[in-house]
């Protein structure tokens, strides 16, 4: 079947390109956007389709992405878009509370891998952090990115975890990021700053994800752990439309919703749809386990609606990427870690 070849621009305009629900969102988001941390993996392409959107939706608002810029590629990218960039180090408080003041903060600083034996990095980047943050933009409207990896490890039988479900992570890691949900929600009972708690499992770029984690194993011919027998992802396309149309939910107490895709997709039927597409032997190892880090995004879909992109898709896309030659962010998920450990 003839198709188009995958490049990095195509790839970026499908990302940045707003839905119309997104659009009319964006007419009553009222104030500038800053997003804090905007040069990590989903950063860069979400500071770009919020421009597109304010763009088409008529409306003049500045979009501030504020990052170490350490990326080249994604600075350029923002750079060539419109948006305004600050380099700023957060964990320096001195740039952090000379930051401008905005009616809008999208908050996507964190540190996940590289955890063990830097666990002070960690706690600092993902506790710490966010209460000087919540301090310094507490009359603000705030959607703070947090991760599933707070939920507990559940039984393939009761489901993804739900929003009222006890939290219990597995980890340094996923305890940091439980306290940095909580440094927001100190803000939002103490100060009334409205919150909308983003729990993300797996958004998928192409250039990294766990799509990408499982393809590049087959390619390299390396055994895929089905320990973890399914998971959650979202194209992250929809995944930064519901960022930045939760600024509109964010609420005193806190709001929090789940966020990935609809499907609770199998690992094994996943790689071999991939073996297939990419012309190679998908080699697995260990027995199938019946439990697995789930989410149920039930609210966040009948908040915003289903993700533009469907799994099945996303499989055909992560293939047809690679065999394209598609540039790789060199940053894998670790999606088959178990106890946490990042």
């Amino acid at each position: 079947m003839n198709r188009e070849t995958w490049t990095e621009e195509k790839l970026n305009e499908l990302l940045t390109t707003p839905s119309d629900a997104l659009v009319e969102d964006m007419k009553k988001i009222q104030g500038d956007i800053m997003i804090l941390g905007a040069g990590g993996k989903m950063g860069p392409t979400l500071c770009v389709l919020a421009k597109n959107a304010a763009k088409k939706a008529g409306v003049d608002k500045r979009i501030i992405a504020v990052s170490r810029g350490s990326d080249k590629i994604a600075t350029q990218l923002m750079l060539d878009n419109g948006i305004e960039v600050i380099a700023a180090d957060l964990l320096d408080k001195e740039k952090l509370y000379a930051l401008p003041d905005v009616e809008n903060v999208i908050y996507m600083a964190g540190l996940k891998f590289g955890t063990n034996g830097n666990e002070w990095k960690t706690w600092a980047m993902n506790a710490t952090l966010p209460a000087f943050v919540a301090d310094k933009f507490k009359k603000s409207n705030i959607v703070v990115f947090s991760t599933g990896n707070i939920y507990p490890i559940t039984k393939l039988s009761e489901g993804g975890c739900r929003e009222v479900d006890p939290v219990g992570p597995n980890g340094e890691y996923g305890m940091s990021c439980l306290a940095r949900e909580r440094a927001f929600e100190y803000a939002a009972n103490t100060f009334g700053t409205k919150v909308f708690t983003y729990r993300l499992s797996f958004a998928v770029d192409l250039r990294y994800g766990v799509l990408f984690d499982v393809a590049n194993k087959i390619m390299k011919g390396e055994p895929i752990s089905l320990s973890t027998p399914c998971f959650n992802f979202i194209w992250q396309g929809s995944a930064n439309e519901v960022a930045i149309r939760g600024l509109l939910h964010a609420e005193a107490p806190a709001k929090v919703m789940n966020v990935t895709g609809p499907e609770t997709v199998s690992i094994k039927k996943a790689a071999e749809e991939l073996a297939a597409y990419l012309g190679k032997e998908a080699i697995f190892e260990n027995e199938p386990g019946d439990d697995a880090y789930q989410i149920d995004a039930g609210l966040a879909i009948e908040t915003f609606g289903y993700p533009s992109v469907n799994a099945k898709t996303l499989i055909r896309w992560q293939a047809e990427w690679l065999l394209d030659g598609g540039r790789t962010l060199d940053k894998p998920t670790h999606f088959e870690e178990r106890q946490g450990k990042y």
